[in-house]
């Protein structure tokens, strides 16, 4: 049997659901009024999944206006509807069985784009929504852009350091200029009537027509300097306008040319209209429902950052094997006399190599902890790795602490250290290395601070639950 979902896009006007297969068609509409109350959209999305529903159904994805934490399914604020003060995933998911996936909206109606329509077949992609307020999100190398939990609020980009005060608590966000609301302002403010449309100003433009032209630039300008400001940042493929008004900004788009500079990306109108946040959700949720393969959990940091604590909690917390170099290197260190800093590096790799191997000869829906320091190898020999491993989702759990707490770890811990191990020389130098050192990012990044006394382990669970596919938040065993 086919699987299918149900995807949910949560708008000011309307609630839009669909019925969506693993191709992203959908084999079904519904539609319900929206409304500010959110107990009443939260029974109104229910209703609508609902009269969906099938036997066929293995997942549900809802596009929610404003912040969401996809990690952890949180709302953190909205516009019109303001879903922060209810348990959404929660809620649907005990209703109805399926796991339920939470999105922003924009990041839902891109990933609809980037599998079916405009953005299609491309890796590096941003994407305005231009409606009532300006939504963003951007995909890099075919990954969401999250940052720490809500990248892509791009509506919410400084265009004017002496503009109007933003819903987001800033002044002169692009929003407050180039949405829908803007565009009313502007309509307003020169006299024009209330219900004028973009594709009235478009074409008295076309006719001369002075007032429509400046009204026009007056929204398209900032919204273009906008536009410069993100490719010049993320030197996308592409820019896609989506939303109720995407169309008609691609066309004003072309009085207000960009700038000439080393950076150039084509900005296109979106293809799949008001199905694209449906379909996103849809197969977004049936991506992380998707069939159990191989997973990787990359619990790294510098040496003594406290990652060896946190791996041996996440590994009793969810009785997943786990990998520690040291667990492979040491018995080398016992057995072998006289080895110093550079063989103790080639010690180093060759035991990163065999856990790679031992992970290469792991189940295929397994899930694999490992614990090391993954920044002293060369990025590219990682990807080798992780490739012949046929890993299919890696996440990333990154431990720190300050630079000096890190050290005094490691001096303190130098007399139990075998020998072929830096000694308390090599203290001043890991201090500058972890005052510099990053993820390695091969997926989803969750930060854990090792100074706190006690590891959360259920909650590394949960993000984990939700960062890695087909991760149950139960423990395994």
């Amino acid at each position: 049997m086919s699987r299918s979902a149900i995807g949910v896009d949560i708008g000011g006007t309307h609630l839009r659901a669909a019925l969506v297969d693993e191709e992203g068609t959908i084999l079904k509409r519904a539609r319900a009024a929206s409304s500010p109350d959110p107990q009443v959209v939260l029974e109104r999305i229910g209703e609508l999944i609902a009269g969906l529903d099938t036997p066929t159904v293995s997942a549900i994805g809802i596009g929610v206006p404003g912040r969401v934490d996809f990690a952890s399914r949180k709302v953190f604020s909205g516009g019109f509807v303001n879903l922060s003060g209810v348990a959404l995933a929660e809620r649907i998911e005990e209703r109805f069985g399926r796991p339920v996936t939470v999105d922003n909206d924009c990041t839902m109606a891109l990933v609809a784009e980037a599998a079916l329509g405009a953005a299609k077949g491309l890796q590096n992609v941003v994407m305005l929504t231009i409606g009532t307020g300006i939504g963003g999100a951007a995909i890099e190398a075919g990954r969401v852009v999250r940052g720490r939990a809500t990248a892509g609020q791009l509506g919410h980009i400084g265009i004017d350091p002496n503009g109007l005060i933003c819903a987001c608590g800033k002044r002169g966000c692009v929003e407050t200029t180039s949405s829908g609301t803007a565009l009313g302002r502007h309509i307003a403010e020169a006299g024009l009537a209330a219900g004028t449309t973009a594709a009235e100003l478009l074409s008295r433009r076309d006719q001369g027509d002075a007032a429509a032209t400046n009204i026009l630039h007056a929204w398209a300008a900032p919204l273009r300097l906008a536009i410069d400001n993100l490719v010049t940042t993320l030197d996308p493929d592409i820019v896609v306008l989506g939303g109720g008004l995407g169309e008609a900004a691609c066309v004003a788009l072309v009085a207000v040319p960009e700038a000439k500079s080393w950076f150039r990306s084509h900005v296109v109108a979106a293809m799949l209209g008001d199905d694209a946040g449906v379909i996103g959700a849809g197969v977004t949720a049936l991506r992380a429902a998707a069939p159990a393969g191989k997973r990787l959990v990359m619990v790294n940091g510098v040496p003594a950052s406290g990652k060896s604590r946190v791996a041996k909690k996440l590994a009793e917390a969810t009785g997943w094997p786990l990998l520690s170099l040291d667990t492979v290197k040491n018995p080398f260190l016992e057995e072998i006399e006289g080895v110093d800093r550079t063989f103790n590096r080639k010690l180093g790799r060759a035991s990163l190599k065999a856990m790679f191997a031992v992970l290469a000869e792991a189940p295929a829906d397994a899930t694999v902890i490992m614990d090391a320091w993954f920044g002293f190898q060369p990025r590219e020999l990682l990807a080798d790795l992780i490739a012949g491993s046929e890993v299919d989702a890696i996440a990333e759990i990154w431990c720190t602490a300050p630079p000096e707490t890190i050290g005094a770890r490691y001096g303190a811990r130098v007399g139990k250290r075998l020998p072929g191990h830096p000694g308390a020389d090599y203290v001043p130098e890991l201090i500058a290395l972890a005052s510099r050192a990053e993820p390695i990012r091969f997926g989803p990044v969750l930060t854990v601070d090792t100074t706190k006394k006690k590891v959360d382990a259920k909650a590394l669970r949960k993000w984990l639950c939700h960062a890695l596919p087909s991760v149950s938040a139960k423990r395994t065993h």
